[in-house]
């Protein structure tokens, strides 16, 4: 189980996008964006949302807001189930189609965070001893004020099988796994790659850099866009790569196609 960190500031991409559990996280300062491959959401110090498990997700600190720094629930199958059972809780599906969900403004929430600091040390950690006792506080109090959330945080089922070619279509940017890809889209990893050559007539991971790098081709070629600012937000872990594979594909590197652009 994750602890909770009271002062986290998120200056970069992470290169690992997937949701794996339940999150609740609360803005104490700053203002962040978030963007799940096809809506953004921004939050801002003194609101609190909650990150589903099994999406995809990427981070970004809002210029002029300074650093963000929240605090993270970290929510495990296993305490869920645990906390279901305990509580004999019955919840119909609940599903909805965002990422983010903002939760209600309530004023429990506030001061239950602030009732943490005597339990924490100075990383953030609650005391082993009282660590469970306050994710399940936290979580009666998400469950008195918005009960439908019952529905979503108690649903153990896995992804179900979705259309691949539209998911891969909206997801391609994110710097994932392939096997993360399959899971998401409802399928082994020997059906995905079986699917994935039907549709698209490539491997995954060719597809994947082609298709990244036709993105940064457009992004540098026609918007002028700089290659250091766009390969980490198109799946690409270093500039190095990014710059030989560019080359390789097209011939001439991101500089050189930047300076076509500004010479036109």
């Amino acid at each position: 189980m994750n602890c909770i960190t009271p002062s986290v500031v998120e200056t970069e991409v992470s290169l690992e996008q997937f949701i794996p559990d339940h999150v609740f996280i609360y803005a104490t300062a700053g203002s962040i964006r978030c963007y799940d491959g096809d809506k953004s959401y921004t939050f801002k110090a003194g609101e609190f949302f909650l990150a589903r498990k099994n999406r995809l997700a990427r981070y970004y600190v809002e210029k002029g807001g300074g650093e963000f720094e929240r605090m993270i629930f970290c929510y495990e199958e296993s305490l869920l189930r645990e906390f279901q059972q305990k509580h004999k809780i019955e919840a119909d599906r609940f599903n909805p189609e965002d990422t983010f969900i903002k939760i209600k403004p309530t004023v429990l929430i506030p001061d239950f965070i602030h009732s943490l600091r005597p339990y924490c040390d100075s990383t953030g950690k609650i005391d082993e001893a009282f660590e469970n006792l306050k994710y399940e506080e936290l979580l009666i109090i998400l469950l008195q004020d918005q009960p439908e959330l019952a529905g979503l945080l108690f649903d153990f089922a896995r992804p179900e099988k979705i259309n691949l070619e539209e998911f891969m279509n909206r997801n391609y940017k994110f710097n994932v796994s392939v096997e993360r890809f399959a899971y998401l889209t409802g399928r082994s990893l020997s059906a995905f790659k079986r699917d994935f050559k039907m549709i698209f007539n490539q491997t995954p991971n060719r597809w994947l850099i082609q298709k990244r790098l036709q993105e940064a081709y457009f992004l540098i070629g026609k918007k002028g866009e700089k290659a250091s600012k766009i390969y980490l937000e198109l799946g690409f872990e270093a500039l190095s790569h990014f710059s030989y594979a560019f080359k390789k594909l097209f011939g001439l590197t991101p500089t050189e196609l930047a300076e076509q652009y500004y010479n036109n």
